[in-house]
């Protein structure tokens, strides 16, 4: 009789699963396992990136990783897992398109990563642009340019206020990241704007707390809204935003003010899958795990990333941040524990002191705090560059985003907004609806149609 071979699904395909899969099909003896990876989209985004991407300083392809190429030996399924049943060891995935279908599993990878964390703000669903997705960073990037564009192009005061007006709510790494990268670029584009100048624009920092960027700590953190505030950025800490309709702004210190831009940053949730399934969940809906990664109350499931609330060993009663620093080994500490698992073997420990925190404020500048050195400037800034490029996966990526940076050294910026990218059929569309309207009415005998 032929043995069954254990099936691994693995849910998500983002940084925790993309590496937890690679690592498996590296350290699984041949028809030890089969492993399945399930996420809508067929590839990992590298989003330490994105703000490089949104300013045009890295190709937007180069920070992605197409899962099928460094996956080859994993079924890669494109659809969303829409339930997991710990129960009956099943999953229900829902393709792009067609009925959905039931996945049995013997292991499960849990790693569906997180979501924006929205407030019931009004106005903000319908005016909002999120960050933490590639096709949001590329939107945002056209965005921005096409205001420059309507500036530029108007003589209505009003509008170019309203145009020229970019709000950033959030002050942590993607909401000063994002900001700082899109300001340097739109300051440079403006040279090739005749009616628009860098004292033209106006852009605001959004922070409900009393400081920003945290992790790099306090002194890192003021230094880092001194430089801003130097660029000409407001920086509103002790601010939130209480209303967004009709995309007129109105801030908790009573200022009141229109802008056609209005970024939300304000931190993630752990995927609504987690919700949706049996998996035991802490007060911040994050799954349960040991610090091995195995799911609290099960011997086949692991979790990690930004949906798992994993021990902190190094920090007794607290949990890991949610960041890239630790979801890249916590993706292989899980692989190392699920092949112990399925030889029987001890699992062993998640355990990672933080190295500290590095972030980009444009180019040349940068703020870090590394095992408790401070650094700033264009040190941080070069840091920040090499660590995350010794951390993307695949040489081919790696080679990609240098060339990119090096190239950038030589030429300038392109600055191109590819709005039609939103709406690509709507030239089309009006080419057909023209030329039907331009059409007379013609008899069947003036366009050779035989009569019957």
């Amino acid at each position: 009789m032929t043995q069954r071979i254990p099936h691994v699904l693995v849910v998500g395909g983002g940084a925790v699963g993309m590496l937890a899969a690679r690592r498996l099909q590296r350290r699984l003896r041949r028809g030890e396992a089969r492993v399945t990876v399930a996420d809508l989209d067929s590839y990992m985004t590298y989003q330490p990136f994105l703000a490089e991407a949104a300013a045009g300083n890295v190709e937007p392809r180069h920070v992605v990783v197409f899962l099928r190429r460094v996956l080859p030996r994993c079924d890669v399924i494109s659809g969303r897992i829409t339930r997991i049943d710990l129960a009956s060891r099943t999953a229900v995935l829902k393709p792009r398109e067609g009925p959905e279908r039931t996945l049995d599993y013997d292991y499960l990878v849990f790693a569906p990563g997180s979501v924006s964390r929205t407030l019931p703000i009004p106005g903000l669903a319908e005016c909002g642009i999120g960050f933490k997705t590639l096709e949001e960073a590329i939107h945002l990037r056209n965005h921005v340019l096409s205001q420059l564009d309507l500036a530029d192009s108007s003589t209505d005061e009003t509008l170019r206020r309203r145009a020229l007006t970019f709000v950033f709510v959030g002050g942590g790494y993607a909401g000063v990241e994002a900001l700082a990268e899109l300001e340097d670029m739109a300051a440079g584009a403006c040279r090739y704007f005749r009616r628009v100048r860098p004292s033209d624009m106006r852009w605001i920092l959004v922070e409900a707390t009393d400081r920003i960027l945290p992790e790099v700590g306090p002194e890192m953190g003021e230094w880092t809204a001194r430089v801003l505030r130097w660029r000409g950025i407001e920086v509103r800490t002790r601010t939130r935003l209480e209303s967004a309709v009709g995309h007129h702004i109105m801030l908790s210190d009573g200022e009141e003010f229109d802008a056609e831009t209005l970024v939300w940053t304000a931190g993630v949730r752990p995927n609504p899958l987690t919700s949706a399934s049996d998996l035991p969940l802490d007060g911040r809906g994050r799954v349960k795990v040991d610090a091995g990664l195995l799911v609290e109350g099960t011997r086949f499931a692991f979790a990690a990333g930004d949906c798992a609330a994993v021990p902190d060993l190094t920090r007794p009663g607290r949990t890991t941040p949610p960041n890239a620093q630790h979801a890249t080994r916590q993706a292989v500490r899980l692989a190392d524990n699920l092949v112990a698992v399925l030889r029987g073997e001890p699992r062993r420990p998640y355990r990672h002191r933080s190295a500290g925190s590095v972030a980009s404020l444009g180019m040349y500048r940068g703020v870090a705090n590394v095992y408790g050195v401070r650094v700033r400037g264009f040190p941080a800034w070069f840091l920040h560059r090499t660590y995350h490029l010794t951390k993307i996966p695949t040489l081919n990526k790696k080679a990609r985003i240098l060339m990119d940076w090096t190239l950038g050294l030589l030429f300038a910026r392109e600055i191109v907004s590819l709005g039609a990218m939103q709406d690509p059929r709507q030239e089309f569309e009006l080419a057909t609806r023209t030329a039907r309207q331009a059409l007379p009415e013609r008899s069947p005998a003036a366009s050779g149609t035989p009569a019957r």
